[in-house]
């Protein structure tokens, strides 16, 4: 399996040597041998590898990987280059064009958020294919959560974009005051309307970055 090999050790590499994630791992390596699970295990780890540390500016949690094939990248709500854009992250775009005049472009890859400084965490960091939440209780949420605590500690200003019952149960664990948590119904269809849509999240999370003397984040994604 691969590792995290940058900043991000500094706070979380303990956890890769706790019995919980050596159990994870077995399990993984069992799982990836047994069947088609996503995103490929060299992507596993992509949210961090695009967004180390200490250029953290905004966190969007969601649940866990696109569980059909072609789609998750190891960036939540992100999917590659080629693939339709999944409703949700449909509604995001529709929610930046409403917020911030953002065209909706004709892809769905994220990459360019991450590489600004926004990390796309999921709270559970695989899938089996076509099985929604098939590795929820495995050992991910110890693991993403021991990412929580670490941002929440960091001594500087960050935005936290919790969308849904899973993210927003996070909440409890922000207690930063250098920090912000903006908190909507999940932008899934099912959800969206009661009032994902004119949150205005995006701007301002950037609103608030600004105020902090910190860039905002360019939200347009590019056609490809």
């Amino acid at each position: 399996m691969p590792k995290i090999s940058n900043d991000w050790l500094s706070v979380i590499g303990e956890e890769f040597q706790k019995p919980y994630y050596l159990q994870l791992r077995q399990f993984l390596i069992s799982e990836y041998r047994g069947g088609a699970v996503y995103p490929p295990m060299d992507d596993i780890f992509n949210a961090f590898h695009y967004t180390p540390l200490g250029k953290v500016k905004v966190v969007i949690l969601g649940q866990d990987p696109y569980h059909e094939p072609g789609q998750a990248h190891g960036l939540a709500f992100s999917v590659q280059p080629g693939t339709p854009v999944p409703p949700s992250l449909r509604n995001m775009y529709q929610e930046l064009a409403d917020d911030l005049g953002c065209r909706v472009p004709n892809n769905g890859c994220l990459k360019k958020w991450a590489e600004q400084g926004v990390l796309l965490l999921n709270t559970v960091l695989t899938v089996r294919a076509h099985e929604a939440n098939s590795h929820r209780g495995q050992g991910w949420e110890l693991f993403t959560d021991a990412v929580i605590r670490a941002l929440n500690g960091l001594d500087r200003p960050l935005v936290y974009l919790l969308w849904g019952s899973p993210a927003r149960a996070k909440r409890a664990m922000l207690d930063n005051p250098k920090q912000l948590a903006l908190e909507a119904p999940h932008p899934s269809p099912l959800s969206a309307s009661r009032g994902f849509f004119g949150c205005r999240h995006f701007s301002r999370c950037n609103a608030f970055l600004e105020s902090q003397g910190i860039a905002p984040i360019d939200w347009q994604i590019e056609d490809l």
